[in-house]
């Protein structure tokens, strides 16, 4: 299960930042997650809980925006979304479209705390 780690690097960071900033408590983490990341939103919450125990962010919420999948033709100059993400072609034109604008993201964009 990748998504510990990953809610370990998370908690780390956040505690990192919010040492820095002075916090006193962090209220909520907020991440960007896209949907080709490779990372599932669920076990990710549920790993986020066991990562925060006993840190600083214990207590603390996890605010997932989902970020789908978007891509550029080069063919007509479209940014769409794909009809999946196993066929990534232009819903526009129907050309293939390998370049992927969005829905990789797995950032941390933003932190809530107390002072």
């Amino acid at each position: 299960m990748h998504e510990l780690s990953i809610a370990l690097s998370i908690v780390e960071l956040a505690t990192e930042e919010a040492e820095r900033r002075g916090a006193i408590r962090v209220v909520a983490v907020h991440l960007r997650l896209g949907e080709m990341s490779g990372v599932a939103p669920e076990p990710l919450l549920f790993s986020y809980g066991l990562a925060c125990e006993g840190t600083p962010l214990e207590g603390s919420s996890l605010v997932i925006e989902e970020v789908p999948v978007m891509v550029y033709c080069p063919a007509c100059g479209a940014e769409t979304n794909p009809p999946s993400i196993q066929s990534l072609y232009c819903p526009v034109c129907e050309a293939p479209t390998p370049q992927v604008t969005r829905g990789k993201e797995l950032e941390v964009v933003a932190l809530e705390i107390r002072t």
